[in-house]
């Protein structure tokens, strides 16, 4: 394969700040613009404010007096790389683009370097599909940044299977039959993977199943109650049951609004909370358009209380299922007072440890593979990672279905005993909510 010289967007960089590794022998331009652009992220305490910060230190390391001329070796079997301090505009892009912009400046980059050096087979990378467009129409080769893309995507979001034609007899053994029964005598085709939940169907009964991996069984899946929240369908019991289980240490559910992902996750959370030290409940903030959080009214609480709001929108659901004058309900008061159910930003949450903590990242489908990674290598002893989103409903320009973080954590952390995922398909609030989730 000839090898290729990949032009940088400032998204890519920002999006993965170890995207400098990821192009084998390949070379790698980044215009001189990017790093004014990363400059202007250095502040804050976002994970991608985090980022600009992070790339520009590993930049920091890379010494040489080529850096600005023919480029700087990355390392053994990688390529060079070179910063561009800016090329002149082309005839076609002054006819194009009538605005001096960062974007226009970095394409007049790839621009230049795809007219003067055809036989470097120059490619620009960017997250922003408005860009590659502009680029492709100068004819200039544009492509997505795709290191961290999931391929099979329909394997995620697949219904919960269902095995029928099942003899009745040993559907009956495994209502009896606490430790379930060999798969071998159900012979079910496919074979169920590492903590996979299935439906098993007779000609006249059936039952929610999952499959024992370790003693090569299949054992009947039973309705479980978590502080006052009981399952409503097939997927939620099997939700119920993962977040339940203790062996259990890493979890993805997905689904679409109101199918139950962060209600079940935290009454679970609550359920379990003489097993962890801490309960914490935390998501992204997605800036409003073009606006970052400090274009809200207020205080840092005040700012941050819309962000948080659908999580104690939850917890308000899981407290109306006990009276006001109950144990359970003042309970969660306590917790709340005493920080051992702590409802937070995901990025205030940066430094802390999550030993022996019950974690739930809520809206995770907004965090990037590497945040999720981040996020995952964090966890201490004893600790339980719940991630919880919509693939499909993604509030970041720069991420889609297919490179998000939590379709990336689902697709490389299947088959762990360790971990598991369920999608959720019903949607459970009313008839109205699936309804509009539907069709609009």
């Amino acid at each position: 394969m000839a090898k290729k010289t990949f032009i940088l967007d400032t998204n890519v960089i920002l999006h993965d700040y170890t995207s400098l590794l990821q192009f084998e022998e390949n070379d790698i331009v980044i215009p001189i613009t990017v790093l004014e652009e990363l400059d202007n992220f250095k502040k804050g305490n976002e994970e991608i404010n985090y980022h600009a910060r992070e790339f520009m230190r590993e930049l920091d390391k890379i010494t040489g007096d080529n850096l600005f001329n023919g480029g700087v070796k990355l390392g053994e079997g990688k390529g060079t790389l070179k910063i561009e301090l800016g090329k002149p505009w082309s005839e076609e892009m002054k006819a194009a683009f009538t605005e001096d912009k960062a974007d226009h400046r970095i394409i007049a980059v790839a621009d230049y370097y795809t007219r003067h050096y055809p036989e470097k087979n120059v490619v620009l990378v960017s997250k922003d599909i408005n860009m590659r467009m502009k680029a492709k129409s100068l004819g200039i080769k544009a492509e997505n940044y795709k290191t961290d893309t999931v391929k099979n995507l329909e394997e995620l979001q697949k219904e919960v299977n269902l095995y029928d034609n099942i003899d009745d007899k040993l559907i009956s053994r495994m209502y009896q039959e606490e430790n379930g029964i060999p798969l071998s005598e159900l012979k079910l085709n496919p074979k169920p993977g590492i903590n996979s939940f299935f439906i098993l169907k007779g000609s006249s009964s059936g039952a929610l199943a999952k499959y024992n991996h370790k003693d090569d069984t299949v054992i009947k899946v039973s309705k479980k109650t978590a502080y006052g929240i009981k399952p409503r369908n097939a997927e939620q019991t099997f939700a119920m049951e993962v977040l339940l289980d203790p062996e259990i240490k890493l979890i993805s559910l997905t689904g679409k609004a109101g199918t139950g992902k962060t209600l079940l996750a935290l009454a679970s959370a609550l359920q379990q909370r003489r097993d962890f030290e801490q309960i914490m409940l935390a998501r992204p903030i997605v800036a409003l358009s073009d606006k970052d959080i400090g274009f809200l009214p207020g205080d840092e609480k005040a700012k941050i209380g819309p962000y948080m709001q659908p999580l104690f929108d939850n917890l308000t659901v899981i407290k109306h299922q006990f009276g006001k004058q109950s144990k359970d309900y003042a309970r969660i008061d306590e917790m709340l007072k005493e920080e051992k159910l702590v409802i937070t930003p995901l990025a205030y949450l940066r430094g802390r440890s999550l030993s022996n903590a019950y974690f739930i990242i809520d809206e995770a489908q907004n965090l990037t593979p590497l945040e999720v990674k981040t996020i995952v290598t964090r966890a201490g002893e004893g600790t339980k990672i719940v991630f919880t989103g919509d693939i499909n409903q993604i509030d970041s320009p720069y991420l889609d279905s297919k490179s998000n973080g939590l379709s990336y954590l689902t697709d490389r952390m299947k088959g762990q005993d360790i971990f598991a995922h369920i999608n959720l398909m019903k949607g459970e609030r009313s008839y109205l909510a699936e309804l509009a989730s539907d069709l609009l």
